[in-house]
């Protein structure tokens, strides 16, 4: 027991131990009802918030809390397999912190491509219920079924997931059109409908936020040079 202790209180383990703790009385008050599966979802990907970040990184058609748990655990396993099969045995000292920090780095970026691949195995699932969360459904792809009628209202099926639909309501500016694939990025509660845009669309406009965060960094760190 007290070797159990001794590695959930060491540096870098201690971190998820602490991330579990949280995640499970979360998880306890979503089940009591007293806290919302969608916590940390917003009405549209406009933005930088939680809920759009984890869409960047292909964590669509799931609450935000549902995929931070997953990454949580996967990384907290990786991390804990490094601390039992090579941390825990070298005399580290002060650069336990350094390695440490190392590793909490690796073990997310590795368990991203693992959580996000469970995820969307969950999708199904969700898709199911995504009439009492629907603000998880942004970011997914989906195909319009019809021709919008004269103000604006269709249908579309979720690309992965054709039994699966949505109510879409374009504008005039951006109206959906039959055939068309698309994504949704806003949700309407008083229409119970969504918001799109055509999938290059938000592509292009992903690929230049993405370029703009790395030219603030940039910017942040020194000058940056010159194209």
């Amino acid at each position: 027991m007290e070797s159990v202790r001794q590695i959930a209180l060491s540096f870098p383990m201690v971190v998820f131990s602490i991330l579990l703790m949280l995640a499970a009385l979360y998880w306890l008050l979503v089940l009591l009802r007293v806290a919302p599966l969608e916590l940390f979802e917003h009405d549209s990907l406009k933005g930088d918030h939680l809920a759009s970040t984890l869409v960047a990184l292909g964590f669509a058609g799931v609450p935000a809390s549902v995929a931070l748990s997953v990454l949580v655990v996967l990384a907290g396993a990786l991390t804990l397999a490094v601390e039992l099969a090579v941390l825990r045995w070298l005399p580290l000292g002060l650069f336990r912190i350094p390695l440490g920090v190392a590793v909490l780095w690796a073990a997310f970026a590795l368990a991203s491509p693992l959580a996000s691949a469970l995820c969307h195995a969950l999708h199904r699932w969700f898709h199911r219920h995504a009439s009492s969360h629907r603000r998880s459904l942004l970011g997914e792809c989906v195909e319009v079924q019809a021709e919008p009628d004269a103000e604006g209202w269709t249908t579309a099926s979720l690309a992965d997931d054709p039994a699966c639909q949505v109510r879409l309501h374009g504008k005039p500016e951006s109206m959906p059109h039959a055939g068309e694939r698309r994504v949704l990025v806003k949700f309407v509660a008083e229409e119970d409908a969504f918001r799109s845009v055509a999938e290059r669309d938000f592509l292009d406009a992903r690929t230049r936020l993405s370029r703009l965060r790395l030219k603030r960094q940039a910017g942040n760190g020194g000058p940056a040079n010159s194209p």
